[in-house]
C-alpha cells in the first residue's frame, strides 16, 4: 500500500510516516496542499490522507482536484474541529472517511486496509 500524508504540521506528517513504515506502509508526504496535489497527480496512491485546514490551498480544494484528476485514489479528510457542514462537503466531494486529530494511527491504518 502507498499512502501520501499532507498537513501543514511537519512533525505530524514525519511521525506518522515512520509509524507506518513501521507496519509495512510505504508514505510520502507534503506539508502544503499544493505540494500534496502536485505529489498526488505524479504518482499513484492508494491513500491520501489530508488535513482539511492548511495555508493556502486547503483541504477541500485539494481533494476535489484530486477526485477530479485521479478518481480512484482514496482519500480520508483530518481535522482539528469537527463540524456536521465540513464532514457534508467533504463527503460530497468524495472523501472516504472523515478523522478527527488527534489521530489513532491504528483506526487509521484498519480503515485504510478495510
Amino acid at each position: 500500500m502507498r499512502v501520501l500524508l499532507v498537513d501543514d504540521e511537519e512533525e505530524l506528517v514525519t511521525t506518522l510516516s515512520e509509524r507506518l513504515a513501521l507496519r509495512d506502509i510505504d508514505s510520502d508526504w507534503a506539508t502544503s496542499g499544493e505540494e500534496g496535489l502536485r505529489l498526488a497527480l505524479a504518482s499513484h496512491y492508494d491513500w491520501v490522507v489530508l488535513d482539511l485546514k492548511m495555508p493556502g490551498m486547503g483541504g477541500l480544494e485539494t481533494l476535489r482536484i484530486i477526485k477530479r484528476q485521479r478518481p480512484d485514489t482514496q482519500v480520508m479528510v483530518l481535522t482539528g474541529h469537527s463540524a456536521e457542514d465540513e464532514y457534508e462537503a467533504v463527503m460530497r466531494a468524495g472523501a472516504s472517511h472523515y478523522l478527527l486529530k488527534p489521530l489513532d494511527v491504528d483506526d487509521l491504518i484498519a480503515k485504510m486496509q478495510a
